[in-house]
Parts: C-alpha cells; structure tokens; sequence
C-alpha cells in the first residue's frame, strides 16, 4: 500500500528581495514494509521535503497525501490530527519534553493519538532497551539513549509511516546500528519508512536512495 505520497512539490523562501528555491517540483512515494532514504549535500532540500510531507510546512506548489487522502493546504488542526493517528516523526533534536520522563514522553505521544497502551509502553521501552531509563528525564541520559527514546516516542502510536530526520547523525556505531535493528524491526511489521540522512550505513540498508540535489530528484533508486 502507497502510504504517503508527495506530487510534484514546489517550495520558496523569501528574505527580502532574495528568493530561495528550497524544492522545485519534487515526487515521491513510500509503500507499506519499505525503507526509502534520502540524502544529498546540506542545503538540497531534504529537511524541506521532510516539513512539506509531514503536514508541519505547506508547499506554495503540488500537494502531499496521506493514506490517500490529501492533507496539503487543510487546517492545521485536521493535519496534526492525521499526523498524530498515522505519522511518527523523529527530527534532528526536541522529540522529548524536557519535564518528561522518558514512559511519560511516550505516554504523551499516545495520549494526542488517542490511544494509550501500557503494555506497549513497556514493550517500547524494552524494544530500544531504555528500561533502566524510562523514569529519567533527558538531562540525564546520553545522546544515543536520547535518539531511542525519540525513535520510540515516533513508534509509541503504532504509526503507517515513520519520517526520520537524520535518526543517526549525533550516535556512535554502535548506537546506529541500534537503531537500524528497530527500523528493520517496524518495517517487518509493516510500517512505512522515509530517513533523511549522510550516512552511507543508513542508506545502503534502505530499499531505495533518493538524492537531492539544489531541490530537485537526480536519482531515484
């Protein structure tokens, strides 16, 4: 099943009289039990892509849909809610509340999707092994510890499609292959997958690479 799908999307930025065209006509589509990676240099467009499919930025051009229904140029307030019943989305930084435990983060992201599961709480705490954390605050766990309970903060809904932006980019090696072990893990479950990410692990592990280049496709694997 075609999850999400992006139609020939156009996104500008204006500074002044300086125009910048962050995406200039961009397709693309993920399916249910696949993992698409998109890379390409900074600046290419991918974190734009990545706002513009989420439903969190509106293309000025082309439209995105949502287990096939259009959510581009809808209210914020009916996105968000088809971004908290069918999306997990893990950015760069700020996927956990501060105040919030590691259970209670992901208790949240349950709570604004309307579906709160204590017994998957616990499986999702056990998944990205964080049980000796799940009371701790971020301040007190390291980066790695951070990025899985992110990733499972995303995952805590049991959402179609996973958006990932760079899920590796501040862990070691060991923490990334961590994290690609949970990946394999949704997608065998069949969720839907689409990581912005440089790194060449990441990518090779994908079943299909996207590059962008100065907001357009030039390959599509």
């Amino acid at each position: 099943m075609r999850v999400l799908e992006a139609f020939d999307i156009y996104r500008f930025y204006h500074v002044e009289e300086e125009e910048t065209l962050a995406l200039r006509g961009v397709s693309v589509y993920v399916e249910s039990g696949e993992i698409i990676a998109v890379q390409g240099p900074s600046g290419s467009g991918k974190s734009t892509l990545l706002a513009c499919l989420s439903g969190i930025d509106e293309p000025d051009g082309g439209y995105v849909t949502l287990m096939g229904k259009r959510i581009t140029r809808l209210p914020e307030a009916v996105r968000a809610a088809a971004r908290a019943r069918y999306m997990g989305i893990m950015l760069q930084s700020g996927n956990l509340f501060d105040h919030l435990s590691v259970e209670d983060n992901i208790l949240l992201q349950m709570h604004l999707a309307g579906r709160i599961d204590l017994k998957r709480v616990n499986e999702l705490i056990k998944l990205v092994g964080l049980q000796h954390r799940r009371y701790a605050r971020q301040a007190y766990i390291s980066g790695g510890e951070t990025a899985r309970a992110g990733l499972a903060v995303a995952l805590a809904a049991e959402p179609a499609v996973l958006l990932a932006d760079e899920p590796t980019g501040e862990v070691d090696a060991e923490t990334e292959q961590q994290i690609l072990y949970l990946l394999n893990n949704y997608r065998e479950n069949g969720g839907a997958v689409l990581v912005v990410t440089h790194s060449n692990a990441v990518a090779a592990f994908a079943d299909r690479t996207i590059q962008l280049f100065d907001g357009r496709i030039v390959d599509d694997g």
